[in-house]
């Protein structure tokens, strides 16, 4: 007979539900995306919803409607009435016997939650200190899939030296980006801001974007070019952009302090702007 089991409960495999079955679950074989609210308005809808197609399209997940995904989305948020929400979803290829090859008519498994975001202001009036890593990731990481142990073990590695992030180094000794991150360093008296170029080894980040939208605001030239570690030491600034925090001042790199050990007035500025842009936005 064939069986499964369930923590220590032996059942028939013909019993199991499809949820156990995902293909999620057995090869990440899946992609996802998340999207905060501001004070009740979702933010960057429309940009977070075409990275999805185009990651769903580079691993060939057919038969997805995008404005559909729109509406579970809203649905959901509505119906949570969190102001300050963080919106998580995923859809995998679907649920079946385990096996590397996938039948040409598997259903697409979608999957949403709505939760509170709690806000730190004191990692942006502090900043936070950042370690660096291995690079261990795949090759396409501009696709945001659900393959992420990598990330996962350098964000473990990270909060053991008591940091808040790691930021990756690759084989050929350039940083990438940050675990769950994009990554930022400021030069030149507080003139440029230097970031790593898009491509397949980085995720074309909405917040990065915005970033970069931003930068002439600020009165910075905005950068994209690789560098090393070494290099990132020599900052007078560093921060971090993610969808949950938006810009996140960095004080420390590898134990080293970085500029006066306070977040910069060049970081300082952008968070201020990206408050404005995220109010507008709504």
């Amino acid at each position: 007979m064939q069986l499964a089991m369930i923590e220590d409960k032996v059942i028939p495999y013909a019993e199991l539900e499809p949820v156990y079955l995902d293909r999620g679950a057995f090869f990440g074989d899946g992609v996802y995306e998340v999207i905060r609210s501001y004070e009740g308005r979702l933010f960057a809808l429309d940009e977070h919803l075409a990275r999805f197609a185009r990651s769903l399209r580079e691993i060939a997940i057919d038969g997805v409607d995008i404005a559909d995904v729109r509406q579970r989305i809203e649905t959901a948020f509505d119906r949570a009435s969190i102001v300050n929400a963080k919106v998580y979803f995923h859809i995998t290829r679907g649920s079946g016997d385990r096996g590397h090859g996938a039948p040409k008519d598997m259903k697409p498994r979608f999957f949403l939650t709505v939760m509170e975001l709690a806000d730190n202001p004191k990692n942006k009036e502090d900043g936070i200190s950042v370690s660096t890593f291995p690079d261990w990731r795949w090759k396409r990481c501009d696709i945001k899939s659900l393959n992420l142990l990598p990330n996962v073990l350098a964000k473990m590695d990270a909060e053991k030296k008591g940091c808040g992030e790691a930021i990756l180094v690759n084989d050929a000794g350039e940083v990438t980006e940050g675990s769950s991150s994009a990554f930022f360093i400021v030069r030149a008296g507080g003139r440029e801001i230097v970031t790593r170029p898009l491509g397949p080894d980085i995720l074309p980040s909405i917040t990065r974007a915005i970033v970069e939208r931003m930068a002439g605001e600020a009165g910075v030239r905005m950068i994209e070019a690789a560098f090393r570690p070494e290099d990132a030491g020599r900052a007078e600034e560093m921060f971090l952009a993610v969808t949950t925090q938006d810009i996140v001042p960095v004080v420390r790199f590898d134990g080293t302090q970085v500029g006066t050990g306070r977040p910069g007035a060049c970081t300082k500025r952008l968070i201020e702007i990206f408050a404005e842009y995220a109010r507008r936005r709504r």
